[in-house]
């Protein structure tokens, strides 16, 4: 008869590192999440993760990927916005860090200057006004948009303003 070559209390040590170890490197092997923006129109909120970001290899979103991102939103998050409603935005601290900055866009058109800040406020705002120019769309896409220390675009959050009738 032959001796084991490892204990029966050694086999469990060896299962749990390798059990471990395989923990460990499935984690590696994920994206770390973006940090998240909200949109907050009374008492509800939605929150989303950037849809677009900057390559791995690369320094910044290309112009033609922002537009994509900016003209591809159909996916984003919804909340409903009802005239004279107090709208406000607002991003993780992570999105300003190391002087980087986010700016918001309606339907492809700026509504805020570039920002440091985590937090803005629009009360009463009338997103859905016409001026006088006919009827007003059912829903408005709203985008933020962070920017590096020298303005060049980083990612993309995306959602959908939804007039409440």
């Amino acid at each position: 008869m032959t001796a084991p070559l490892i204990s029966g209390k050694g086999r469990r040590s060896v299962a749990a590192l390798a059990a471990v170890s395989a923990g460990l490197l499935v984690l590696s092997a994920c994206d770390k999440p973006t940090p998240l923006a909200t949109v907050t129109v009374g008492s509800s909120s939605v929150s989303s993760e950037a849809k677009c970001t900057k390559a791995k290899d690369a320094q910044e979103l290309t112009t033609e990927k922002v537009q994509e991102c900016l003209s591809s939103i159909k996916s984003g998050k919804t909340i409903e916005y009802g005239r004279g409603d107090t709208l406000r935005l607002g991003v993780e601290p992570e999105v300003v860090e190391g002087g980087k900055q986010w700016q918001a866009v309606l339907d492809g058109q700026p509504i805020t200057e570039p920002s440091d800040n985590t937090y803005r406020s629009f009360p009463g705002a009338d997103v859905f006004a016409t001026g006088g120019q006919g009827e007003a769309p059912e829903s408005k896409k709203l985008a933020f948009i962070q920017l590096s220390k020298d303005q060049k675009p980083l990612a993309v959050w995306s959602f959908t303003l939804k007039l409440k009738k």
